[in-house]
């Protein structure tokens, strides 16, 4: 079938080479720029082919939006309705006959087609539109399909379309495809760029550039913005102070979540006599024609999902556009005459942004690739040929969860429960849900989660904070009421997911309504099924622990900040310090009894500090969760001493109870070590730690607390690391006492084993004509010579010398001061005392 005859583009000049690439090799890539009609021309193009041999042709398309509007516009080219010659296949919703031969669908239909197909008996070729786009889908669908056409069909063809894709490296990926250009054909579009980086928000820029523009420039105007709420917003700045134009204008949002006869408005020609301005998010940028379109105002910002594998959590981060979707954004302006690129940002700006969007691989969720791949068989991604190979880590984390989910065995290999979660549709996480709550009898409750998980809140954002309560939003979609505070277009739309998932769930596990079930179900229990990861206890203050080890946090008003346990669903905001944003109750009871399995019980003995012990107790936890813990009444002994010691020597030989005869013992012996380290063990502070096991050990066991040692005796656990010959000789070297001429028995300090101390009152040491000595007569004592008053008048380690010398200025001066006690001429000569005065003087 040649292209009709009524449509002249300019994709057709390139069907004779498209034609033979595909007849000769079997695989194509072709480039073409937004306009070219190579979406809706190219299959019809190929329908007769005789490759084909009667089989069909099935389109990847990215968007929903646009596999609907490309299919309808085909059929209309074939002067037939959708579901006839074209139909198209999408999550929700359906348009085929016995008669098609071109099926357009969106990501997910085609894997699970040739999941369930391997080798795509009933389709000839293969056609993966806007391939630039990158998305996690097209590339596992691509992988797939050469795998097929490698081992189950070298006949089937593949094709890869693109408006801005390098097509070099595709191309090579897809065995060295022959690349077909088509020129395409676009008017002139001028493009403007502020000369300042605009003041106010993005919704007041963009609406002042609508009013400016529709007075401006003739023609419709299409509009980019991030996403549905700032559309929403824009929305009402026009509605407050509309654009001034001599004709009617239409303001019309255009965005994924919309009902499709509000998404047909959008797209369908504006009426004679009215003009119209579409406010789009990134949807239009490909895939899709709007008639009448002549200018484009792009704020240059696009919501991108991005996933953090660390804490289990996607969120859409608002960033600039790459310069390719910029282009694919202005080239909407000139379809069909001169058009006009409003772009609010500077030209300066514009030289900063990225020049591609990255692959969606290299930042998505990886558990629906993971379980997608496991269904297909491969147990690891280097078994396809990829553009850009997952991340090894990210892909092994999200095979972590699948096992978590039951999804696949110990082994690696999915399990019966896997493939029925594959064949759902859903993401792993949520088919999950749906098969334990359809299983449990609580199939209807588990649709409605379903319906709400992963998208937008049907819950009004007007009016402060939206309350995180999943209950607020799943008893208007239960009860079939829609007051309150719920978004009716929102609320709709998760009516008709609803309908949609019980539908899946009939269709996987049987049919009938039992099989589903209504009973009410725990709402918490079925969240905890789906995100086991994000079982979370209370903190204190509208703060939460998740299993996976982050914390998260609730607004103190928040209703759910009283719970002591949270099965939470959505967070959002940085991984670091997380929001929650869709969370349910559960009891304890819930989460011992559905995930038993997975909790371990441990006993562990640890330090408490305020109580200054040894804490020994059972604990069962479920990740990174204290469920409960108990006391142990026996803990092991060994153990307990271990980590007595432990904490010894965390906080050092100070903390245990050092009488003053142990401490001189160590003093005596650490002296001895100093003048003869051969023969004498060295008894430091750190040999003392490193050892402690050696000289203390058996004295802490069945101690558990610090303060129980304060009656421990020191000084013969010391004594234990000196052999027989050491003690023998300990005290005739290093005495503790020596007695002085008075007849004093007094004590010696070795504080400082350079310089053992004896501390006395001078007139002690009367008629000593020798200083002390200890160590075998090798070191002599530093004196420390004592007033009566017991302060030191003198250190010396010469004895005689200090007589000779200075003793008398020191008797000069301490008879005026201490008159009552004896300071006699000749110190040798004179009788030693420890009294005032000699008796009877």
């Amino acid at each position: 079938m040649a292209s009709p005859p009524s449509v002249n583009l300019p994709v057709a000049e390139v069907f004779p080479a498209l034609r033979a690439a595909l007849a000769d090799r079997g695989v194509a890539v072709l480039e073409a720029p937004p306009g070219a009609g190579k979406t809706t021309l190219v299959p019809l193009a190929l329908l007769d082919e005789p490759w084909l041999a009667g089989r069909g042709i099935v389109m990847l398309e990215p968007r929903r939006l646009a596999a609907r509007a490309a299919a309808r516009r085909m059929a209309a080219l074939l002067g037939e309705a959708v579901g006839e010659r074209v139909g198209y296949r999408m999550r929700m919703e359906s348009a085929v006959g016995p008669r098609t031969r071109v099926t357009v669908v969106t990501e997910g239909m085609l894997v699970r087609a040739v999941q369930s197909d391997p080798a795509l008996e009933r389709v000839g070729l293969v056609i993966l539109d806007e391939a630039h786009e990158r998305s996690l889908q097209a590339d596992l669908s691509l992988a797939l399909l050469l795998q097929v056409r490698e081992l189950l069909r070298p006949d089937l063809r593949l094709l890869a379309m693109s408006a801005t894709l390098d097509g070099a490296a595709l191309a090579q990926l897809m065995d060295d495809a022959p690349v077909v250009r088509s020129e395409g054909r676009t008017f002139p579009v001028e493009t403007r760029y502020l000369s300042s980086a605009p003041g106010g928000t993005i919704e007041r820029t963009v609406a002042a550039a609508v009013r400016d523009t529709v007075h401006s420039q003739a023609g419709d105007i299409l509009a980019f913005l991030p996403g549905a709420p700032e559309i929403r917003r824009v929305l009402r700045l026009l509605d407050e102070q509309p654009p001034e134009s001599p004709v009617p204008v239409d303001i019309l949002p255009l965005y994924g979540d919309l009902p499709g006869a509000e998404q047909d408005r959008a797209i369908a020609p504006s009426p004679p006599g009215r003009r119209k301005v579409v406010l789009t998010t990134a949807i239009a940028e490909t895939s899709l024609t709007i008639d009448g379109v002549r200018t484009v105002i792009d704020a240059g910002r696009a919501r991108v999902p991005r996933f953090d594998p660390r804490g289990g959590m996607s969120r859409l981060e608002t960033l600039p556009v790459s310069r390719d979707a910029a282009d694919q954004r202005r080239g909407r302006a000139g379809r069909l005459g001169p058009g006009l690129c409003l772009r609010l940002w500077t030209h300066a700006d514009h030289a900063t942004l990225p020049e591609r969007r990255p692959p969606e691989i290299r930042h998505a969720d990886l558990a629906p690739l993971a379980l997608d791949l496991a269904a297909w068989g491969a147990a690891d991604p280097v078994e396809l040929r990829w553009l850009d190979p997952p991340n090894p880590g990210s892909y092994s984390r999200a095979r972590e969860l699948l096992g978590e989910l039951g999804a696949l065995d110990g082994g690696g290999r999915i399990t019966p429960h896997g493939r029925t979660m594959a064949a759902l549709g859903a993401h792993p996480r949520v088919a999950h849900l749906l098969l334990r709550g359809a299983a449990s009898g609580a199939g209807r409750v588990a649709c409605a989660l379903a319906a709400l998980l992963g998208e937008r809140d049907i819950l009004r954002t007007a009016g402060g904070a939206v309350p995180a309560d999943l209950h607020l939003r799943l008893d208007p979609l239960l009860s079939g009421g829609g007051e309150g505070e719920v978004e009716s277009a929102a609320l709709r739309a998760a009516r008709e997911r609803m309908r949609h998932w019980r539908q899946r769930l009939r269709a996987e596990i049987g049919s009938g309504e039992g099989r589903v079930g209504d009973d009410a179900g725990s709402v918490g229990l079925l969240v905890a099924l789906a995100y086991p990861d994000r079982i979370a206890v209370a903190r204190g203050g509208g703060r939460f622990l998740l299993r996976n080890g982050r914390t998260a946090r609730l607004g103190a008003d928040d209703v759910l900040a009283r719970a002591g346990w949270l099965a939470v669903a959505e967070l959002s905001g940085t991984s670091g310090e997380a929001r929650i944003a869709l969370a349910a109750p559960i009891t304890l009871e819930e989460i011992e009894r559905e995930f038993a399995g997975q909790i371990e019980r441990s006993e562990e003995i640890v330090w408490d500090e305020g109580g200054e012990s040894v804490l020994a107790r059972a604990v069962w936890r479920l990740g990174a969760l204290v469920l409960r813990e108990r006391p142990l009444e026996h803990p092991g002994s060994e153990r307990v001493a271990a980590l007595l010691l432990d904490r010894i020597r965390q906080r050092g030989l100070l903390v245990l109870p050092w009488s003053r005869g142990a401490r001189s013992f160590l003093d005596r012996v650490r002296f001895l070590h100093h003048i003869d380290p051969e023969h004498w063990p060295d008894l430091s502070d750190g040999v003392l730690l490193d050892t402690l096991d050696l000289w203390l050990g058996d004295a802490v066991h069945g101690v558990q607390r610090l303060a129980d040692l304060d009656r421990l005796d020191l000084e013969p656990r010391l004594a234990s690391l000196l052999d027989w010959s050491q003690r023998a000789q300990l005290d005739a070297l290093a005495p503790a006492h020596i007695t002085v001429p008075s007849g004093s028995r007094l004590p010696l300090d070795y504080t400082n084993p350079e310089a053992p101390v004896l501390a006395v009152r001078l007139q002690e040491m009367f008629g000593a004509s020798e200083t002390p000595r200890v160590a075998g007569g090798r070191v002599p004592l530093l004196l420390h010579l004592l007033s009566p008053a017991g302060r030191p008048m003198q250190l010396t380690r010469d004895l005689p010398g200090f007589w000779r010398g200075s003793y008398a200025d020191v008797r000069r001066e301490m008879r005026g001061r201490y008159p009552k006690h004896h300071w006699p001429d000749d110190p040798l000569a004179a009788q030693p005392t420890a009294r005032a005065r000699r008796r009877g003087e």
